[in-house]
């Protein structure tokens, strides 16, 4: 990440978001990651300038982020009247993200295994008959 204003995701991120959406993660929730693992704890607006996407897309992420128990939301009440400021970080580090995330692609793995060997099975006693 380079420093400028705000923090931005730089090549090694971008490659790292690419292979999470590959490997089934969506893109916004990897940038989203990508980008809060990086700072302390940020704002959704620091999230959107910095990884590049919308508010919108920034709230889901977030909500992802929170719903898998890899984020945390904390509320700074602004003075005077208004909405309250949410802050973001995470619950763990990336290495621990992504080993829970390794592990569910992993189980996701071996029920496609079981699946097809069901299906050999399956396909061998039609065929037969």
């Amino acid at each position: 990440m380079k420093r400028r204003r705000s923090f931005v995701l730089d090549e090694k991120d971008t490659k790292a978001v690419r292979l999470f959406a590959e490997l089934g993660m969506p893109k916004n929730l990897a940038k989203t990651l990508m980008y809060i693992s990086q700072v302390e704890e940020c704002r959704s607006a620091d999230v959107e300038q910095g990884a590049d996407l919308r508010q919108p897309e920034v709230s889901v992420a977030m909500q992802e982020l929170r719903r898998r128990g890899w984020a945390k939301k904390r509320d700074i009440k602004k003075k005077g009247k208004g909405r309250p400021v949410h802050l973001y970080k995470l619950t763990q580090d990336l290495p621990g993200i992504l080993k829970s995330f390794e592990k569910e692609k992993m189980k996701e793995v071996e029920n496609i295994k079981q699946d097809l060997t069901q299906l050999n099975r399956l396909v061998s006693t039609i065929e037969k008959t």
